[in-house]
This record gives C-alpha cells, structure tokens and sequence, in this order.
C-alpha cells in the first residue's frame, strides 16, 4: 500500500475522484447532506496525496535517483563521482580500472527493467536490472565513437545513515552485458 500512495499517486488520486464523484452524485439524487460531506472530505484528500507523494521518497525511487545521476557522471567523465557510489572495494577496483579505457560522449539509461528489492536481508539489497545507451571512444586508439547498448545488472545494499548523500544506498555488484544478456567481448565478470 505504501508504494502505491508514494510511487502511484494517479490511480489512488482517480479511485478517490471516482469515490468522491459517486458520493456527490448521491447527495444529488438523495439530498442527504451527509454524502456530499464526505465525497467533498475525500476530494480534499486528492491534493493532499500529490503532496505526500511528492515529499516521500521511497527506496526504489531514490535508487533511480542514483543510476540517473551516475550516468550523468559517467557522461562527463567524471570517474570520481561515478565510483563514490560503489560501496565494495573489489567493485569499485573493477570499475576504476574500466571506467579510465574509455571517453563517454553518452551514456543515458534507456530503461529500467526492474529495481526488485530483496526481502529478509541484513542490510536490505536490492537488484537492478536496466539497459544503458553509450557512446564512446576508446583511449587507446581503435574504437571511435562507438555507440553501445549494455544490459546493465547492479545489486545495491542500504547502509549507515539513511538521510546521507547516497540515502544510504551503495552499489555492491555490477556486471554488464549484450542487451539480451548474453556475454560478448565488452562485458565483465563480476566480483
């Protein structure tokens, strides 16, 4: 229920407005002013549900906070901020040693299949799975405004302090593919 009032607010903002709309449409036929009372008392409730869902911030939108500002610091090239959201020293090693091989004129996230996180954990995970677009051009010669698409796999893990920079979320494992998921000459093997 919580999602669905944090990251759905349209289809319980239109269950309250069909709600509402039946409980005037019943003072109008009735004339008893106890059902226009309360169809005005949920209507008032509709502005108040954009407020709350816009206030709250769930995990999962704040994960996809994260992926969006990552692929922005990827775009610039700007390695440090791209690696201070890895959370595991072996992962952001890997990183670090790929990120530097490649100049990025484009990196977008093209879609995000899901952010499923993952029940009875100490500290909550959750696991991503996206597909990014990128454009770029390797350091070392050879490759030249390439455009690829990968198939990105993250696994985030929630630590310390919630309200920090990250909302406590820290990516601990990532693997990139083919966009159907299969390995081909680019992608990595996971720690």
């Amino acid at each position: 229920m919580t999602r669905l009032l944090a990251e759905s607010p349209l289809i319980v903002a239109l269950m309250l407005g069909v709600l509402a709309a039946a409980l005037i449409y019943g003072w109008l036929q009735t004339g008893r002013k106890p059902l226009v009372i309360a169809g005005l008392a949920i209507a008032i409730l509709i502005p108040i549900l954009w407020f709350v869902s816009e206030q709250w911030v769930t995990d999962r939108e704040r994960i996809e906070q994260l992926i969006h500002q990552t692929a922005d610091a990827i775009e610039a090239n700007d390695h440090a901020t791209a690696l201070a959201i890895i959370g595991d020293e072996a992962t952001r090693n890997q990183a670090a040693a790929e990120l530097p091989q490649w100049v990025f004129t484009q990196a977008d996230v093209g879609s995000i299949r899901s952010i499923r996180l993952v029940d009875n954990t100490e500290p909550l995970q959750a696991d991503v799975d996206m597909i990014v677009k990128l454009n770029v051009n390797s350091k070392r010669g050879g490759v030249q405004n390439f455009r690829v698409p990968r198939r990105v796999l993250l696994t985030f893990e929630k630590r310390g302090n919630a309200e920090g920079a990250n909302g406590g979320w820290v990516v601990t494992r990532y693997q990139h593919l083919s966009p159907i998921g299969d390995l081909d000459a680019f992608s990595n093997q996971p720690n």
